[in-house]
């Protein structure tokens, strides 16, 4: 009898828990012992996690977007003041430090305050993610976009050792600024998803505006790329001692110039076609032709005056801006497809009309 009521009591201690919250699906059930601190303390964060878009997902996501914005600059100040080996080797700052050192000088700085950004920038992208932790399944969509910046801050992590490394090769060091503008337009859909009903969706726009507006998104790419290489070509190198890619820089000035204005004269053509057509993008599209606007003149200003530093970071960040916003007007050209409840609502509301 003894016996079998000590057995009873340690299959009771050895009891399995799930560790559940509303709306936490059954697979993120953890095993833990009844009465631990441990249980206890996951289930007031799970509890805490937001299960629907609240206040928090969405400070979450600016804060995501901001970081990845901010980042470009100070990885442009890096490379505007000469700073680019201020740490000569990575992981560690110097062969034996991970942090600077007063002999690195102000170069140090820079580019250690660069690395410590990408530590806050990880770390905002991972509270992203454990914003919608118990949506991630109905909100797949929010879900995956949060995991590829995540995933994608430690990419660049790595290909930033790799510029270091080759001593600031050009073309990686190119590569590396275009992927930082990809995790700010992946972190600008995200903004948008989450005022988005999830489920299948269709145009909400015209064909051929659809068409129209793929292809100007294909200048601003082609725009964005002659500019990379413009600057790849350029006094700004990163470091006195970094190469350079031997083309001529002022002609590829010039021909990075031209998509750029087609870029624009497109942009003012969706801006009138929303406006007439009474888009939802048609807002968007203003946006987008503001920031153009002030793009180009900062273009013109530093061609115009020796590309002075300052005003070559400020058109760097500007072109993931840019970038940043056209992605909004694309994704804003669809729309959820309408369910039948909906389309008989409209179809009442038009009648009474």
């Amino acid at each position: 009898m003894r016996r079998a009521a000590h057995a009873r009591g340690t299959a009771s201690t050895n009891q399995v828990y799930r560790v559940e919250g509303p709306g936490v699906p059954t697979p993120s059930t953890l095993t833990l012992r009844p009465g631990s601190g441990t249980r206890r303390a996951v289930n007031r964060v799970i509890a805490w996690l937001p299960d629907r878009i609240d206040r928090r997902v969405r400070v979450a996501a600016w804060l995501s977007f901001l970081a990845q914005t901010i980042i470009i600059a100070t990885g442009g100040a890096v490379r505007l003041t000469g700073s680019g080996l201020g740490c000569p080797t990575w992981p560690m700052c110097t062969a034996d430090s991970l942090v600077t050192t007063p002999e690195m000088g102000i170069h140090g700085v820079i580019e250690f305050g660069n690395r410590l950004m990408t530590g806050v920038v990880g770390i905002v992208a991972l509270l992203v993610l454990l914003s919608i932790w118990r949506l991630r399944r109905e909100r797949r969509d929010l879900w995956r976009l949060a995991l590829v910046v995540l995933l994608g801050i430690v990419a660049q992590a790595v290909v930033g050792g790799v510029t270091v490394w080759t001593g600031l090769n050009p073309f990686i060091v190119g590569f590396h600024y275009v992927a930082s503008l990809a995790l700010v337009c992946v972190t600008a859909s995200y903004l948008v998803r989450l005022d988005a009903t999830p489920g299948a969706r269709e145009l909400a726009a015209p064909r051929w505006f659809a068409i129209l507006t793929h292809a100007t998104t294909a200048v601003l790419a082609i725009s964005i790329a002659f500019g990379v290489l413009t600057t790849a070509s350029g006094p700004h190198s990163g470091d006195a001692d970094a190469g350079r890619t031997g083309f001529n820089a002022e002609l590829l000035e010039h021909v990075h110039a031209w998509p750029g204005y087609a870029l624009f004269a497109l942009t003012v053509v969706l801006a009138i076609a929303a406006w007439r057509l009474r888009l939802q993008v048609a807002r968007w599209s203003i946006v987008l032709l503001a920031v153009e606007l002030v793009q180009i003149g900062v273009g013109l200003y530093q061609a115009r005056n020796g590309l002075p530093p300052l005003a070559v970071g400020i058109h760097m960040v500007l072109a993931a801006l840019t970038a940043a916003t056209m992605t909004v007007v694309v994704m804003k050209l669809t729309r959820p497809v309408a369910t039948d409840a909906s389309s008989d609502a409209a179809a009442i509301a038009a009648s009474a009309r």
